[in-house]
């Protein structure tokens, strides 16, 4: 699995979105923006203003190759539930497609919280709902349940998407805009749909067996 070209993928799929949020958090006139849990750098690398980027992870090789993709972003080796940065440092503090990862997602928010500036903004651009994922045509339903259980295996929440606004709130954050992330219709390229059933197999693989898959 080539865990970049993964990350590109989600980032797509999350394009419209972050251009939307970032202009109302008034990206192009921050000075300081962080992204806890920045992965390889994709979206880090993609970001469109003269802000100070920064970026943390706990994966040593994800940051090693996030150097390469984002080599202008200051980045560091350290855990979510304990943000090594004052008060107040960051603009925008954001995350994409990580709470579901973590064991204790509300104190996560909390230090995003903590290391924002008052008026400034918190954004988590993606988090999954699995209790809400629908397979078609029906004979693919095992598919959702099986790699829903394979993620709760490797410590995920898929489910965490529905408690997101909840999870905000008790941080403290008031919740301008929370919503289901609504994608076009056109069909996915034959390049997605590989990638997508790669990361399936690979989410699967100790779990179902290669036949059943």
């Amino acid at each position: 699995m080539n865990w970049h070209e993964r990350y590109v993928q989600q980032a797509r799929w999350t394009y419209d979105l972050r251009a939307y949020l970032f202009d109302k958090a008034g990206l192009k006139h921050a000075s300081r923006v962080l992204e806890v849990g920045c992965g390889t750098g994709a979206i880090l690398s993609e970001i469109d203003s003269s802000a100070s980027r920064h970026g943390l992870d706990l994966s040593r090789a994800a940051l090693t190759e996030a150097r390469f993709h984002a080599p202008n972003a200051t980045l560091v080796h350290a855990d979510a539930l304990s943000l090594p940065y004052a008060d107040y440092a960051f603009d925008i503090t954001f995350c994409h497609f990580l709470l579901l990862w973590i064991r204790d997602p509300l104190t996560a928010v909390r230090e995003m919280a903590r290391v924002t500036r008052p008026q400034g903004h918190v954004l988590a651009l993606a988090e999954p709902d699995y209790s809400q994922r629908v397979d078609k045509p029906e004979s693919l339903a095992p598919l959702g349940k099986w790699q829903a259980d394979a993620l709760r295996a490797q410590g995920a929440d898929p489910s965490f998407g529905a408690r997101l606004a909840e999870t905000f709130a008790r941080a403290g954050i008031e919740v301008i805009e929370t919503g289901t992330i609504q994608r076009s219709g056109n069909e996915a390229s034959r390049e997605e749909r590989e990638k997508e059933w790669a990361v399936l197999e690979a989410d699967l693989a100790a779990s179902v067996s290669g036949e059943d898959i």
